[in-house]
């Protein structure tokens, strides 16, 4: 039996959820099912190649909504999880028992694990380290912003190497062993070995280019490195640069689109009832994501699009911010 597993590319969430899904399937639903991994991408245009919908069950985790008939299983916890409402209509409708949504969870793989834990009986303690780094990594629970930058822990070496992956052929030899050993045998796997001294270095980089090419201005950074190559930077650099900060925009580029990320600080002072809803604002072009992370994707071509709808959001915040400022009596 086939089964295809969509997850979300380049993510540790994304690529934890496929291999915890398999583990699941395999011990609750069918030992001898062989799996394909399919990796998506937010971007312009169509998300979704209906014609890969080719096995005899077909599971999105961690990623939008498809209304196919062919998707069998569906698990997210995004709140921009359905690009129109009669995709809402349709989950709502879904009378399977396959198909999960639940946006107050931190991580697919968390929201994964206890679904299947109640609705199926199965046990999620073996991968118990794999739920708990993808629930850390993904709701950006980190002590502080030096834990998420330093690349002191086999999960965060990790993650940046599966960010930065290029080789169509990796997911296939990671996900399969992904929910089976522990993270530090993972990361000695040779085949992930080798990738790490040369992205240490590039990360390393990338925290200086960051540097010179960001400013933070009424408590918001505003960053351009679409001349870089640094797709797949650490998303957390900047507020390890800007410590002061409770937004962040940054603009960067890779072969398949110019990507606006809207973020905010995890360690913000702010309180949460006075943070802006960021997946509200990336909404508004285009793009989704959680209240407090987002992001917009706009063809390669359309960088100047980009910088304008990160321009506009900059301004957005900081004005958000100076009105916060003005309401508690410490602006000027």
């Amino acid at each position: 039996m086939k089964v295809r597993v969509f997850y979300h590319d380049k993510c540790f969430d994304g690529t934890a959820s496929a291999a915890l899904f398999s583990r699941f399937y395999r011990e609750r639903i069918n030992p001898q099912a062989q799996f394909v991994f399919t990796g998506l991408l937010h971007r312009a245009g169509a998300l979704f190649d209906e014609s890969q919908f080719d096995g005899d069950e077909n599971a999105i985790v961690d990623f939008k909504y498809s209304a196919s008939p062919n998707i069998t299983w569906w698990f997210d916890h995004h709140q921009s999880a359905f690009l129109t409402p009669k995709d809402g209509e349709n989950f709502r409708a879904d009378k399977s028992g396959k198909k999960f949504f639940d946006p107050d969870y931190k991580s697919c793989t968390k929201f994964l694990a206890d679904t299947t834990a109640r609705v199926f009986g199965f046990d999620p303690k073996p991968v118990a380290e794999l739920v708990q780094w993808a629930d850390i990594v993904d709701g950006a629970q980190y002590t502080d912003a030096k834990t998420a930058v330093e690349m002191n822990e086999p999960a965060m070496k990790l993650t940046m190497v599966i960010e930065a992956n290029q080789d169509p052929t990796f997911p296939d030899k990671l996900i399969p062993i992904l929910a089976t050993k522990p993270l530090a045998e993972i990361i000695a796997e040779p085949f992930i070995a080798k990738l790490l001294p040369p992205l240490l270095d590039r990360h390393w980089k990338s925290i200086e280019i960051i540097r010179k090419n960001s400013e933070c201005i009424d408590g918001t950074i505003f960053f351009d490195v679409n001349d870089y190559d640094l797709e797949g930077y650490n998303k957390f650099i900047p507020y390890y640069l800007h410590p002061e900060s409770t937004y962040s925009i940054g603009l960067s580029k890779s072969s398949f689109r110019t990507k606006v990320s809207v973020g905010s600080n995890p360690w913000t002072t702010t309180k949460a009832e006075d943070m802006v809803n960021l997946a509200v604002i990336c909404e508004r072009y285009g793009g989704g994501g959680h209240a407090r992370v987002g992001a917009i994707s706009f063809p390669p071509d359309r960088a100047d699009e980009a910088r304008k709808a990160g321009r506009e959001i900059v301004e957005e915040l900081r004005a958000s911010q100076r009105a916060l400022l003005a309401k508690s009596g410490k602006g000027a």
